[in-house]
């Protein structure tokens, strides 16, 4: 099938510049606006435009997107349809993808990850102040730049309304969305969650970015799904052998993952505090802290 090229044609004031990505339902533009200046830009794709369902996800996505402020998620500069072409305009995030990052670097410190966790609570808890549930948080659905050490949220494309009604949800029941390796347990069930979900795959990213590993270790999807509703997670300091933190801060992550949401943290923030302690009062491995981690990125490019 041959691809859509926009590349020179101006939507909204935002004129495309280089197709840079590709999700499901859009491709992903870099584009140059008169005042914005660079910017990030979502075309929902051919074959989805004529979908009411398709266009009632993308527009949705930037509605919620567009009401969550705050210096830590990428900002939405304006969406809706311009000569038959449904975008989204966001602000240009530099650095790269969290996920490619900690593949690059290998295990974070624990210095590191409490950085980057402080930062995406103070994301998240503006979200949930918004009333909006993210569910789909992943290293993937975050820019790092390791320059500034900063974080930007991003991909609001199957969050909620937690005050939404129910029948008007776009997912059907019994269907559950997000990506295992980071989805709360009770997603599963394709039924509503709340706050408490977005807290279980933070506690899942931090996990990741110490050890490189998951709390859920199967080889398949169906080994994975099964794992998650039945199995406990493996405790932190068992994730890698001899890789050791303190249990202080192996429980404050594990708290975290408890599969009765109500036995994890209130909030994000109480999350990301208790997280932060820890590693303040001698959580880490040993990690030669931000430097090192900084040397071991160079060093592998």
């Amino acid at each position: 099938m041959t691809q859509e090229n926009l590349i020179g044609r101006t939507v909204a004031g935002y004129t495309l510049k280089q197709r840079i990505g590709e999700g499901g339902t859009a491709n992903v533009y870099k584009a140059i606006h008169p005042e914005k200046g660079e910017c990030a830009v979502k075309i929902l794709k051919p074959r989805l435009r004529n979908d009411e369902n398709a266009r009632a996800r993308f527009l949705r996505e930037s509605e919620y997107g567009a009401r969550v402020k705050h210096e830590y998620v990428v900002q939405t500069y304006g969406f809706g349809e311009d000569d038959e072409l449904y975008y989204l305009a966001l602000e240009w995030a530099e650095g790269m993808p969290l996920a490619d990052f900690a593949r690059r670097s290998g295990k974070l410190s624990p210095e590191l990850t409490s950085t980057i966790v402080t930062q995406l609570a103070g994301a998240l808890e503006a979200a949930h102040e918004s009333r909006i549930i993210h569910r789909d948080l992943k290293p993937e659905n975050i820019m790092f730049d390791p320059e500034t050490k900063s974080v930007k949220l991003l991909d609001f494309g199957i969050a909620r309304d937690a005050e939404a009604d129910p029948a008007q949800r776009l997912t059907r029941t019994g269907f559950f969305v997000g990506t295992l390796q980071y989805v709360a347990p009770e997603t599963l069930s394709g039924e509503l969650v709340g706050p408490s979900a977005d807290i279980y795959s933070l506690a899942t990213i931090t996990y990741y970015l110490l050890t490189q590993a998951h709390p859920f270790q199967g080889r398949s999807p169906r080994e994975l799904f099964s794992q998650l509703l039945s199995a406990d997670p493996v405790p932190l300091n068992q994730a890698v052998k001899g890789l050791k933190f303190s249990s202080a801060l192996e429980d404050a992550v594990m708290q975290a993952l408890q599969k009765d949401p109500d036995s994890r943290p209130k909030t994000v923030t109480d999350f990301a505090d208790k997280f932060r302690e820890a590693v303040e009062q001698g959580g880490s491995r040993g990690a030669s802290g931000f430097l090192g981690t900084v040397r071991s990125f160079l060093k592998k490019n």
